[in-house]
């Protein structure tokens, strides 16, 4: 895979104005954003649709959780958006994975992604909510019920990346938040990695947000970022 095609910048803002000046500033550096439900909820669907008007891929990072047919609206809406990815709770259950599945038909260039375990969660943060089982292991066990929902790949931190590409075969996306560049604090992500790390371990994308966004220069950010990714 192209390594620019493998880099999602998160625009990770709280206004419209500071994303499209990272947008414009990175130029044809970059084709492929992250949008959250920070900057959906500020800018508005409007910002999508403009992202895809300039030719990006937009990544939708929704985390749907909730009945079935709720689910199926949003990811339609999504698809209609123009999004290339959007993102279901894998611990809704196969019904909800199902539903975003079929939902996302009507859409060729829809992918629906499973979240797995956030990345700033621990064992701790598991036990808690009554799960006894390491972050991997929940990992694991959640992708396997994603695939079999029919999802097209996961969301999970680089640190799973290899055991994911073993259960999920080559085919499966596996995109990995929780990117930091060597000698980075990897800030709130309990479970981080470096982009070179994560794409040889088996992630097909890798998501980088304030190592770029938050630099002096997010251009010259950006190309150490897909520097990193060579072996």
């Amino acid at each position: 895979m192209d390594p620019t095609s493998q880099i999602i910048v998160a625009l990770d803002f709280d206004n419209r104005r500071a994303a499209e000046e990272i947008v414009d500033r990175l130029g044809e550096e970059c084709r492929f954003y992250k949008v959250g439900l920070e900057l959906l909820t500020a800018a508005g669907p409007d910002l999508v649709e403009h992202l895809v008007a300039k030719g990006k891929d937009v990544f939708l990072d929704l985390k749907l959780f909730e009945i079935p047919n709720s689910v199926a609206g949003a990811v339609r809406a999504a698809g209609a958006l123009g999004a290339s990815m959007v993102t279901v709770h894998s611990m809704g259950g196969t019904g909800i994975m199902a539903a975003a599945v079929a939902a996302a038909r009507d859409f060729p260039r829809l992918r629906v992604l499973a979240l797995t375990v956030v990345t700033s969660m621990t064992s701790t943060d598991l036990a808690e909510i009554g799960v006894n089982a390491s972050p991997q292991e929940q990992v694991l066990r959640l992708a396997q019920l994603a695939q079999g929902a029919g999802c097209h790949g996961v969301i999970a931190s680089p640190q799973e990346a290899a055991s994911l590409r073993g259960v999920l075969g080559p085919n499966a996306l596996v995109v990995t938040p929780g990117i930091t560049l060597p000698g980075e604090s990897p800030t709130e992500h309990a479970r981080p990695g470096t982009p070179r790390a994560a794409i040889a371990a088996g992630a097909s994308h890798v998501v980088v947000g304030r190592t770029i966004t938050g630099a002096a220069d997010p251009v010259a950010a950006l190309r150490l970022v897909r520097a990193n990714l060579e072996p």
